[in-house]
């Protein structure tokens, strides 16, 4: 069946982020080029981005001249529509700026939750924009008051774009949101605590696709229409081992999307490796401009770890040692919260983890008077 839609969905660009102080927008402007390749290829008529289009609410102004130059090419040059929705770490009143009439050249965007949404029409598909908006400030969007968790709110979203749903329209959501049952990483900000950030994929079933935001791994949620994209990059150890990706999907008449994951194809990957040093000196397979997060295995403490392999490897930001290998401090102090320690177990669990052994006599008398002239003063030692 020919498709009457078929869009690219993105999510979580987190264009300005740095990663340990190291600035990723070089290769994030290489991803949107790989990105304005598959809108080309695929002849796709809509590009979606679910949130998180910066990285924070005043992004700088180098990601605003990327994302500038990018819009245009693709909305003027490829008269592909964009669509794009506030994330958790977008500004939304910044994001939403201009939006009455930028929709009319092509690029719509949904920053603030709204009572009466307007669906964006495309052909026979209608796709409704419900950015983020945590419930405090949802109650007041919304006009609201009994709006108490992001579940709340996402269904009271949903409720309003079927409300407004243009008859005999294929309907595609967009939203940002901690979906029950996506994986996440390091990456993304809690959205709330206590479950009250979780929101019911069943909320999405009667969709004929929904294009998530927020977790940075590319996955269904629930149900297979029902799909995070991804984030744009690796963005944190945590995700080393994601594949990312665009995802296209085709609408037909009738009958379920047809998704496909288009990979992206980094210059430098983010990769976490674990050896020992000595291996690390004569030199790691792949690129060694990739950003690495190192691991020793090494029994004992290396000097000068990282000065020593920044020259081989630039781009580490990195550098740990293998728990695994630890001299074990005994049950009783490794199953141990470390905010109910006395400062000299404490101590006495940090030297044995770095060092492997106990402290001497003469150690431990130097720790007890830099300890005591702390206590002393007034402050933890």
């Amino acid at each position: 069946m020919k498709p009457i839609m078929r869009f690219l969905h993105t999510a979580d660009w987190h264009l300005g982020k740095t990663l340990c102080n190291a600035s990723l927008l070089e290769d994030q402007a290489l991803a949107l080029e790989e990105l304005l390749a598959m809108a080309k290829d695929t002849k796709a008529q809509a590009l979606v981005v679910a949130g998180d289009l910066y990285d924070r609410a005043v992004p700088p102004k180098e990601a605003v001249a990327l994302l500038d130059g990018f819009l245009t090419r693709i909305i003027r040059d490829l008269k592909v529509a964009v669509l794009v929705i506030a994330g958790n770490h977008d500004g939304p009143e910044r994001l939403a700026f201009g939006r009455s009439f930028l929709g009319e050249g092509g690029l719509h965007v949904a920053g603030l939750a709204e009572a009466e949404p307007e669906p964006v029409v495309i052909g026979d598909c209608a796709f409704h924009l419900l950015p983020y908006a945590d419930p405090t400030a949802a109650r007041f969007a919304l006009d609201d008051p009994e709006l108490r968790s992001h579940q709340d709110v996402v269904a009271a979203q949903l409720a309003r774009a079927w409300a407004c749903h243009p008859s005999n329209r294929r309907m595609v959501a967009v939203a940002h949101a901690f979906v029950r049952g996506g994986l996440g990483s390091e990456s993304e900000l809690g959205l709330a605590v206590g479950g009250t950030g979780e929101v019911d994929a069943d909320l999405f079933e009667p969709c004929d696709y929904a294009a998530l935001g927020h977790l940075h791994a590319p996955q269904q949620a629930g149900h297979s229409h029902v799909r995070y994209a991804g984030s744009l990059l690796k963005y944190s150890a945590s995700e080393a081992g994601h594949v990312k990706a665009a995802t296209l999907v085709e609408l037909g008449e009738r009958g379920p999307a047809r998704t496909e994951p288009l990979p992206f194809s980094p210059r430098r990957d983010l990769r976490r490796v674990r050896g020992r040093f000595e291996d690390f000196l004569k030199g790691l397979p792949g690129n060694r401009e990739d950003y690495l997060f190192l691991e020793l295995t090494d029994e004992g403490p290396v000097l000068d770890a990282m000065a020593r392999l920044r020259p081989l490897y630039p781009n580490v930001l990195g550098l740990s040692t293998a728990e695994s290998l630890s001299a074990d401090p005994g049950p009783e102090v490794e199953r141990a919260d470390p905010r109910r320690l006395d400062p000299e177990a404490l101590f006495a669990r940090f030297a044995q983890e770095v060092s492997g052994q106990e402290l001497s006599e003469e150690e431990w008398a130097v720790f007890r008077e830099v300890a005591g002239s702390a206590f002393t003063e007034g402050r933890e030692p």
